[in-house]
């Protein structure tokens, strides 16, 4: 490994929600106009950008003061080409350390909370007082790492897609996804909203929203006592994904005998579209970043062969 003044940090930052407007209607003028007719504080989203480009300012100084460093928007994380031994530095929130962990392959990710009294951080354990100490240590591999399974859809087209939190597999809209299911050496053809397939991280999120639906829809039936709490989470480094059919319906050729489970890499999930058009799959509840999963589409769903590195 290269002396830690020879490696390059990479420093992912995003655009504010004030920078949107701003692309949207040209202005900041404009911008205000928008959101204060709509009865909204616009005072805050001003907070926002300023104390955001006050901590860009900080962390690349601090960065800047140990090595090399390259800026770069969010955007362009798909088209990247990351160096085996860069540093990465994530100004968040936790979506962008998600985010950006699926585009990495072995290079550890420095999580930055950049308004801690705004942002929760469960993927943001530094600020930007305390990175210079810490990024010093990163460079000569000396801070503790954490590791994140991914999860994995391999099309038949070649095509593949990675997530740090989730997959969703279904219908680009509100209509029915139709669909043959393999799973746990079992098949069966299904009509559903959609399949979710978690990993540990996305474990206590939309994979939750799920079971506690259930579980309370069984609760309110009589079907489950009423006190019955359940905990579908599990670790970030597991070597399974969980699975759960939404809403799948049962008909003369479409059954919901095969609704929950788990992944494996030697028990994966195999799903073939049988739907015309508008069948897709994205990751990580991102929908501009998906694959398209059309009539006979075949998607091989598993654990990813890499993980992503949190540095702790």
């Amino acid at each position: 490994m290269p002396a830690s003044d020879e490696r390059k940090i990479i420093l992912i930052v995003r655009p504010t929600r004030l920078d949107e407007l701003i692309a949207r209607f040209n202005t900041v003028q404009q911008a205000q106009f928008y959101v204060e007719h709509l009865g909204a504080d616009f005072s805050d989203y001003l907070a926002e950008k300023k104390r955001y480009e006050t901590a860009i300012a900080e962390v690349e100084a601090s960065l800047r003061a140990v090595a090399r460093v390259q800026r770069l928007d969010r955007r362009y994380l798909a088209s990247f080409v990351f160096a085996p031994d860069d540093v990465v530095v994530v100004l968040g929130q936790d979506g962008l350390v998600a985010n950006t962990l699926k585009y990495l392959d072995g290079q550890p990710v420095l999580g930055v909370n950049p308004d801690p009294k705004r942002w929760d951080g469960l993927l943001l354990p530094f600020n930007p007082k305390s990175l210079p100490k810490v990024i010093g240590e990163a460079l000569k591999n000396k801070r503790p790492i954490k590791h994140v399974s991914m999860a994995k859809a391999t099309l038949n087209t070649g095509a593949v897609i990675h997530a740090v939190n989730d997959l969703f597999i279904g219908p680009q809209s509100h209509v029915s996804a139709r669909y043959i299911l393999h799973a746990e050496e079992r098949e069966e053809r299904q009509s559903s909203s959609g399949i979710i397939v978690s990993t540990g991280m996305g474990s206590t999120g939309w994979l939750k929203s799920l079971y506690s639906g259930w579980l309370g829809a069984a609760s309110a039936l009589g079907l489950e006592p009423a006190d019955r709490e359940i905990d579908m989470s599990f670790a970030w480094d597991a070597d399974y994904l969980r699975y759960f059919v939404r809403e799948p319906f049962p008909s003369r050729t479409t059954g919901t005998t095969i609704v929950a489970g788990s992944v494996s890499k030697s028990q994966p999930l195999t799903i073939v579209s049988e739907m015309p058009e508008h069948g897709v799959i994205f990751s990580d509840g991102i929908e501009t970043d998906f694959l398209e999963f059309n009539a006979g589409t075949r998607a091989e769903v598993t654990l990813a062969e890499r993980q992503g590195l949190l540095v702790v």
